[in-house]
């Protein structure tokens, strides 16, 4: 062992650096963007409050500029919402929406008292990123119902929707009824095709003639 192992004096030096590292990792450290306001029950209990969603039929004051307390958010790619958009709504992608310039433009809505609503191609699309802003605390972000396929079937008539409400009604991406009859009719009928047996032919073995050299 060497003599300056011992020094008492580099070993205090040693452990002042240790702790000095320490606490400046611990007062630099970055505090999370957002944090959870709601716990998955409440979350669940989220998806049944009409305040915390946005039916196509409002839209008509918002198009009509009636209502300017409204900021409409296409969450589809820059490509689908060249291809067509709700008129005045403004595109941020649904990956870039927790981006922090996204976040600090949301609380600016939020402190100006404006309702900010979601849309995607359909409200299937738009689900998480609304639930997600609602459980951080943007009590202020709602979704359309019935996304943009509704609205864009319905432009023409938006006030229909309010005895319609046919975009409250999920769409089923299988028939399943149809498979299941299909199946059913089948039942019992085996579609394996009966093999016939083979038959193995065995040839004689010659006979050896009798008899010596």
């Amino acid at each position: 062992m060497h003599v300056h192992e011992l020094n008492p004096k580099k070993t205090l030096i040693a452990l002042l650096a240790f702790v000095i590292i320490i606490l400046a990792g611990f007062f630099t450290m970055h505090k999370p963007l957002m944090t959870y306001k709601l716990d998955m029950k409440q979350s669940v209990a989220m998806l049944n409050n009409p305040d915390a969603c946005f039916q196509p039929w409002q839209l008509a004051d918002v198009l009509n500029h009636k209502d300017k307390n409204v900021v409409l958010i296409d969450i589809r790619d820059k490509f689908t919402y060249g291809q067509g958009h709700i008129p005045g709504s403004e595109n941020i992608s649904a990956y870039d929406l927790t981006k922090a310039e996204n976040i600090a433009r949301l609380e600016a809505f939020k402190e100006k008292g404006l309702t900010v609503v979601l849309y995607g191609k359909d409200q299937l699309q738009a689900n998480a990123p609304w639930m997600f802003f609602r459980q951080v605390g943007f009590d202020n972000v709602k979704i359309l119902l019935g996304g943009y396929d509704y609205y864009h079937a319905h432009k023409d008539n938006l006030m229909a929707s309010k005895n319609d409400q046919s975009y409250l009604k999920g769409k089923a991406r299988y028939d399943f009824a149809k498979v299941a009859a299909k199946s059913g009719s089948t039942a019992g009928k085996s579609t394996v095709k009966t093999k016939k047996p083979v038959i193995i032919r065995r040839k004689k073995k010659a006979v050896v003639a009798s008899g010596g050299c």
